[in-house]
């Protein structure tokens, strides 16, 4: 793909985005992506806009419930990468490492299991950074793991909630912004 065809196919992807008012709850707008990871071209777009700053540099990436998991899996495969998923609390079969974190409407925990090797270079994916609570959570569940964050990659960063801030000095890259 030419760089004028992927920014004409991530152009298109962002304005399938749809904002959604008061949801969850009154005040939130809700990024819907469902209209993109519905559109071959916009997902393969946006997930290789995600992970093209980190090439070569993770072994694994993680990806956090919910939405997390839909770019996360297609950038391990893309990649050929291994996948690590980031569950809410009491979502894993088995003893976990536990973090608990504040969000824009309240709290919330998330946990990892440790599969892969002390070191591994993880790549973290996710949908929307807000505040960044989630985040900064799953940056300290890998650091508990003993694995190196290799940077952080989202699909949409909702400006001035402070989450670029609560991240403090990780790499972040972000494919939109509003």
């Amino acid at each position: 793909m030419t760089e004028t065809t992927a920014q004409l196919a991530l152009a298109r992807a962002e304005d399938l985005i749809l904002e959604i008012p008061d949801y969850p709850s009154e005040g939130i707008i809700f990024r819907d992506i469902t209209p993109l990871i519905a559109d071959g071209d916009a997902l393969r777009a946006t997930v290789d806009a995600m992970i093209a700053p980190f090439a070569g540099q993770f072994d694994v990436v993680a990806g956090l419930e919910a939405r997390g998991f839909l770019f996360a899996s297609a950038a391990a495969y893309t990649s050929g990468a291994g996948l690590m998923p980031v569950r809410k609390a009491g979502k894993l079969p088995r003893p976990a490492v536990t973090v608990e974190y504040s969000l824009e409407y309240g709290s919330a925990v998330i946990e990892a299991h440790g599969d892969f090797p002390r070191g591994t270079r993880v790549l973290i994916l996710d949908d929307v950074l807000a505040t960044g609570g989630t985040l900064a959570a799953a940056h300290d569940l890998m650091e508990q793991l003993g694995y190196e964050v290799a940077g952080t990659a989202v699909l949409f960063e909702i400006e001035g909630l402070g989450g670029r801030e609560a991240l403090g000095d990780h790499e972040l890259h972000t494919v939109f912004t509003s």
